[in-house]
């Protein structure tokens, strides 16, 4: 009975998830009112509910609820793959950019773009975006299996350039102002005209990589204490690096496939979390996929209400949010190391 007991998790555990969920069933219902015009809640319900067809329940429906669901999908999975990279590397600077992953998906939407599928097929951008993803997990794997974290780590850096060096040789040789445009707009990240055709698209992969990633959760516990410690313990370690490197090209991949690059936002979650829920890794998980959610529908909410002309990108909202945040920890980290 103590055993079992000891399994269960601590109350503050339930009491921040609790708070979580409820502010993020806060903002996902302000996401579904908010914009350039504000809906009136009585019209939206009212509108939801009636068999004629009405504007209120137009806009909700088939314009901002799905996109607060990409919204809240792809911030649980920034946050979750986070907060396991951060565990697996044992670096708390470690990001769902550091395996190469969001830049093989953003080379992948680039070349739906450059070569011109992208106006032929509505799905070339989110499907191109997913092989590319799923390729540069592929090459970061096989450069960095067997030789540990750091390996794994030098292997996504080499990754992210490769993938970088591809953008930018698409925008030198873009056979059009207009292509280029698009590749820049597309690669500031945003979740404007994103339809339940991209919800449908990307949602069975970003479920199937943040149950990867959840499943790493007494692996990255157990990598706390050190790899040798880990690998006495019983973990296989490259088992665990599998499911944190597909699991992250699932979710993450899938993620900026549909909504062009997002940063900051898997760096910053878990890092909300941690000083409320102590240094275990597992135990940030959940937590860290909700903050993540909940950071992103607010960055989302914002883009509609800071008036700036054009509709500001989330991609550049996030950077400029997350930034000062960057600077902070480090300087943090740098004052605590020995």
């Amino acid at each position: 009975m103590s055993t079992a007991m000891a399994k269960l998790p601590i109350p503050r555990d339930w009491m921040v998830s609790g708070a979580l969920l409820l502010l993020l069933t806060a903002m996902f219902a302000i996401s579904l009112l908010a914009g350039r015009i504000w809906l009136p809640v009585g019209d939206v319900w009212r509108g939801l509910w009636s068999p004629d067809a009405n504007l209120a329940a137009t806009i909700i429906t088939q314009l901002r609820l799905p996109r607060a669901i990409l919204a809240l999908e792809v911030g649980l999975a920034l946050g979750l793959s986070g907060a396991v990279l951060q565990g697996v590397t044992r670096n708390p600077l470690a990001e769902p950019g550091l395996l190469g992953v969001s830049a093989g998906a953003a080379l992948g939407a680039v070349i739906a773009v450059y070569f011109g599928f992208a106006t032929h097929f509505a799905t070339a951008i989110p499907l191109l975006g997913l092989v590319g993803a799923l390729l540069a997990s592929i090459l970061t794997f096989a450069l960095g299996s067997g030789g540990g974290t750091i390996t794994l780590v030098l292997a996504g850096a080499a990754v992210s350039a490769l993938a970088a060096a591809g953008i930018a040789l698409a925008l030198n040789l873009a056979p059009n102002p207009y292509a280029a445009y698009e590749i820049m707009t597309w690669l500031m990240g945003s979740l404007a005209d994103r339809s339940w055709l991209h919800v449908y698209l990307v949602t069975p992969f970003i479920l199937l990589g943040c149950a990867m990633l959840l499943f790493t959760a007494r692996g990255i516990d157990a990598l706390a204490l050190g790899e040798a410690q880990a690998q006495s313990l019983g973990i296989d370690l490259r088992r665990l690096y599998v499911l944190a490197v597909f699991g992250t090209a699932m979710a993450i991949g899938a993620s900026t496939a549909v909504t062009g690059v997002v940063g900051f936002i898997g760096l910053v979650a878990p890092h909300l979390v941690r000083p409320l829920m102590g240094h275990q890794p597992s135990r940030i998980l959940l937590p860290a996929a909700l903050s993540g959610a909940l950071l992103l529908l607010f960055a989302d909410v914002a883009t509609r209400l800071i008036h700036v002309g054009a509709e500001m990108k989330l991609g550049v909202l996030t950077s400029l949010i997350g930034t000062p945040f960057f600077f902070w920890l480090v300087v943090r980290l740098r004052k605590t190391a020995p």
